[in-house]
């Protein structure tokens, strides 16, 4: 799961792309509308690859624990940010039991949701289920011998006549005069 270059702007709704960058500011597209706009460097702009959970030993990515869910609901969206508090803080424990419950906030949850499903609808979080099984796939098929190259053909005489009226003749350049000097009159 690839969550470079994916921001989050405090005061707007939803996550954006980075597209290009600007002298002064970076241009983002939304997600959810593909709307382009600059953001500037006055905006509170958090990338989603340098976040992480608080637990009560080391801090979690939010690239792990969105690579957790994904295996708990396969090919599914997670629960709505929108359903009740304490059923997100369960489906938060099966997924990292050792959260720390006195800095991790219920707005910090459901953001973490809202913001799996906003990636899940637009593709950004995938199942690599199918690109494991084709390597698996190419590994257990046996190898096929290999086939000798083919030769080439000699050209034939109408080809090679079509070839030269084709190509157009090359003239060889001019010659020039050389230059004359001119004597400088002394007087």
């Amino acid at each position: 799961m690839d969550l470079s270059g994916i921001i989050s702007i405090s005061g707007r709704p939803g996550l954006y792309k980075v597209i290009a960058q600007g002298k002064n500011s970076i241009i983002v597209e939304s997600l959810i509308d593909k709307k382009r706009f600059p953001a500037y460097s006055t905006d509170r702009i958090s990338a989603l690859e340098d976040i992480s959970i608080y637990t009560l030993e080391e801090d979690k990515p939010l690239k792990d624990i969105y690579t957790d869910i994904l295996a708990k609901v396969g090919n599914n969206p997670a629960p709505s940010h929108k359903e009740d508090i304490t059923a997100l803080q369960d489906f938060l424990v099966d997924i990292l039991p050792n959260y720390d419950e006195e800095r991790v906030y219920p707005s910090d949850i459901k953001k973490l949701f809202q913001w799996y499903n906003l990636l899940f609808k637009t593709k950004v979080i995938k199942v690599q289920e199918k690109k494991e099984a084709t390597k698996k796939e190419k590994e257990t098929k046996p190898k096929a011998a290999k086939k000798a190259p083919a030769k080439k053909k000699a050209p034939t005489k109408k080809k090679e006549e079509t070839k030269a009226k084709a190509a157009p003749k090359k003239k060889a350049p001019a010659k020039k005069a050389p230059a004359k000097k001119k004597a400088a009159a002394k007087k």
